[in-house]
């Protein structure tokens, strides 16, 4: 049996947690498996980084950023793999330029398009646990590039899928997927399993237990995932395509506050606007969520839109630029704001949900300044302040805590 265990960082933050997970690990391998250990970076080292690289530069280029940033996964697993020899069980670490991990030449939003395998499958015969570099790859220059945050989750469902793992196994500082995020809803209750669909839009819309591009790559290659904790032997949350209980209407409420809106006024009301404004944000690989367009006024409409707020300032001077090629008169933003979304697969064949979620806002009195749904899921625009008290109220309206 070949296994896959990818730890964050908090799990690897000091000595006591790396001998901890690599006693975790050597336990599975004790069994007779395959052991593949993907690891970030270890606690607040890449945060360390970036502040270090705008000490140098306020704006560093984005590919010495990228070469930056991988040193932290690259300290990770060479002290796990000395902690596993220190306990007597061979191993090796291997970063993504070893192995080699191929990836598309984004820096900064790499996307992984193939992995070499056999260096690895060559350790894994000669008995040795394998420790590979998350959030890393290798692009057609031979530059290091990483993957964006929680690229480790990504890394390793990858490699699961490389290698025909028998399983993929994701170690946070949570057991599980939860209702709500425990630390605002107090009677958040944890799922014993969800499926792929719900689980991408929990992790797009703030729920940081598991990497979006993560999920969307273990559904295509059909990875199951089992997310648990590194610091409890807890039961986790599977997360596949098909759940066994019967569907919930409302799996539970996400929220995220790494969200700007943009409002571009006064553009031209004829063909081909929208795809100006965002054909030029996409050839600068950023993200847009909620849109929304104005009714026309003579021959003149607005359009606004949700991007993350890292992406803010680089979004904003972008359509300045470029105000007369997308045929618009003035920008704007607005960033106290926050998305609060509810998800789940039974919604769409139960009316009503929708106005179940804005009576609960109603009665926290709670504005909404944008709406925008799917088969899975609604998403209302907020402002910061209201997301707390929001959640709960949501929460509580659906009773996802019973």
């Amino acid at each position: 049996m070949l296994v896959v265990k990818k730890f964050g960082g908090s799990s690897v933050a000091d000595k006591d947690r790396i001998f901890h997970v690599a006693r975790r690990c050597i336990e599975e391998y004790e069994k007779g498996n395959q052991v593949v250990v993907v690891l970030s970076a270890m606690g607040k080292t890449t945060d360390g980084l970036i502040a270090k690289a705008h000490e140098m530069n306020q704006n560093p280029p984005k590919r010495e950023m990228d070469m930056l940033l991988a040193t932290g996964e690259q300290v990770s697993v060479a002290l796990m793999s000395m902690a596993m020899h220190a306990l007597g069980v061979p191993a090796v670490s291997l970063n993504a330029a070893q192995v080699v991990m191929h990836t598309t030449s984004a820096y900064g939003t790499a996307k992984l398009k193939r992995i070499d395998t056999d260096r690895i499958r060559h350790e894994l015969e000669a008995k040795k646990i394998v420790i590979i570099t998350g959030f890393q790859g290798v692009n057609k220059y031979d530059d290091l590039t990483t993957l964006g945050r929680g690229g480790s989750d990504t890394t390793a469902v990858a490699l699961a899928a490389a290698l025909s793992a028998d399983a993929c196994e994701i170690y946070t500082d949570v057991d599980g997927v939860y209702t709500g995020d425990p630390r605002i809803v107090p009677n958040a209750r944890k799922l014993s399993e969800v499926s792929y669909d719900e689980m991408l839009e929990f992790a797009s819309l703030g729920a940081k237990v598991l990497h979006n591009r993560s999920v969307e790559m273990a559904k295509r290659y059909g990875v199951q995932l089992v997310v648990r904790s590194s610091m409890t032997r807890e039961e986790g949350t599977i997360v596949k395509e098909e759940t066994k209980m019967e569907r919930m209407l409302v799996s539970g409420v996400a929220a995220d506050k790494n969200v700007a809106r943009i409002s571009v006024m006064g553009v031209k009301n004829e063909p081909g606007v929208a795809f100006k404004i965002f054909h030029l944000l996409a050839k600068y690989h950023i993200n847009v969520d909620i849109i929304i367009q104005s009714i026309g006024r003579e021959d003149r409409k607005d359009i606004s839109f949700t991007v993350a707020k890292t992406d803010l300032n680089e979004t904003m001077e972008l359509l300045k630029n470029h105000l007369e090629t997308i045929s618009a008169q003035s920008v704007t933003y607005e960033d106290g704001i926050a998305k609060l979304s509810i998800i789940g697969a039974g919604m769409s064949s139960n009316p009503g949900v929708a106005a179940k979620m804005f009576e609960a806002l109603y009665g926290a009195n709670v504005n909404i300044k944008m709406i925008a749904t799917s088969e899975i899921r609604i998403t209302v625009l907020i402002n910061e302040i209201d997301v707390e008290r929001s959640m709960r109220s949501v929460h509580d309206a659906f009773d996802l805590g019973n």
